[in-house]
């Protein structure tokens, strides 16, 4: 059976279903094809993730017609407060009254099931869950998966948005500059006694950062929040083995009450932190979005940001091409998508490694250098504007999408 499609998109995730959503909405149809089974990736228990959804991401949501099944289940983020180990000259970024949050706080689950509704609904999405790939192939005229039940997809463009270990990077052989941190994000959620007040706290510890990220209280009316700790690697098996009382402990010691009491809300988990970064981000018929082009360090909440940012130019350029008669495929049309994205999310990534080796560097001296600088950024309203454009990413050349 075949079925040619505009997209081949190889990537079922919040990327991959986000790019097809959007290219939808211009017109463009796609395949989606993901290993994963829906019902697990959409149930209560399944990683317990939260991402920050910039301002430029809410405004992509929100042209794609996701904003109304997102709206209510986001936490806005107030402001964002960065200290060097709750030590004094912590920087507090607060946005202007007129540009709003900064970002809002979504669990991943709820960002999933919003996103596969909706893509159950668009007649030019058609998806191909719980599904193998065993043959990807480009040729001169368009590309082609073959999945393990024998269905033979066809497709002007195929695009990688599996992720991190992403295949359809591996079997294009495009080049990849990685390292491990040897660290790994525990993550856990957080009931409190005090309201957060929507504020985000990265608090740095040398080996590494400590973020309380704000959630919306539950049916309960319990104050909540989640916690992504940074523990080194050589640590991380024994904080993973440490019963609700003493790993309640340790989180509440690193927390200096800013919360008031805690209790420990939903099981835990964990994922190793690594960085990569692909030579290209565009082969022949091919395109990669998302963290199967750029693997970031968590450290300021950019990794899905920065995917959408992907998706945004991957979609207009597509649709820019078509207009003076360009197919998806063509060189000229990824070669603009290539030249567009390639250096903004190099320098985010460099910008997200900087930062996790400055912070990580132990003893009494790097930490008062830290704090003078923090404390510097904190009485200069221009830099910290800087930084508050960066957070909601309406920084540089953004797609229309993402403008609002």
């Amino acid at each position: 059976m075949t079925d040619k499609r505009d997209l081949l998109i190889l990537g079922g995730g919040l990327v991959g279903m986000t790019l097809a959503l959007t290219a939808a909405r211009k017109g463009l149809s796609s395949h989606v094809v993901d290993r994963a089974d829906p019902a697990e990736q959409t149930g209560e228990t399944f990683d317990g993730r939260a991402s920050a959804i910039s301002t430029a991401s809410w405004n992509l949501f929100g042209n794609i017609g996701l904003a109304g099944a997102l709206e209510a289940h986001g936490c806005p983020i107030e402001s964002i407060a960065v200290s060097d180990g709750m030590k004094p000259g912590r920087i507090d970024f607060v946005p202007e009254p007129h540009e709003g949050s900064l970002g809002r706080m979504f669990a991943n689950r709820t960002l999933r099931l919003a996103l596969f509704e909706a893509a159950r609904n668009e007649p030019l999405i058609t998806w191909h869950a719980r599904a193998d790939i065993v043959d990807r192939h480009r040729g001169e005229h368009g590309v082609t998966a073959t999945l393990a039940d024998g269905t033979l997809l066809n497709a002007a463009l195929m695009i990688g948005a599996e992720g991190r270990g992403s295949p359809t990077r591996e079997d294009a052989a495009i080049p990849i500059a990685k390292w491990d941190y040897r660290h790994r994000a525990v993550i856990q959620g957080l009931t409190h006694e005090r309201p957060h007040q929507g504020v985000a706290w990265e608090i740095f510890y040398p080996a590494g950062p400590f973020a309380l990220l704000p959630l919306l209280d539950d049916e309960a009316g319990r104050h909540r929040s989640a916690l992504v700790w940074t523990v080194d690697e050589k640590d991380a098996a024994g904080v993973l083995k440490l019963g609700p009382r003493a790993f309640q402990a340790e989180v509440e010691k690193r927390m200096h009450g800013v919360f008031g009491a805690i209790a420990l809300n939903g099981g835990r988990s964990s994922y190793p932190l690594g960085f990569h970064h692909t030579a290209k981000i565009v082969d022949h018929r091919l395109a990669l979005v998302g963290d199967a082009a750029h693997g970031i360090h968590p450290i300021a909440g950019q990794g899905l940001n920065l995917g959408l940012r992907d998706v945004g130019a991957l979609v207009e350029v597509i649709a820019d091409g078509a207009r003076i008669g360009l197919e998806p495929g063509d060189a000229q049309v990824l070669a603009r998508y290539e030249k567009w994205r390639g250096l903004d999310a190099f320098m985010v990534a460099l910008a997200t490694d900087g930062l996790t080796r400055l912070f990580g560097i132990p003893g009494k001296a790097p930490s008062a250098a830290r704090r003078i600088g923090m404390a510097g950024v904190q009485r200069v309203p221009a830099l910290k504007r800087w930084f508050m454009d960066e957070a909601r990413g309406m920084s540089g050349d953004l797609p229309d999408l993402l403008k609002g």
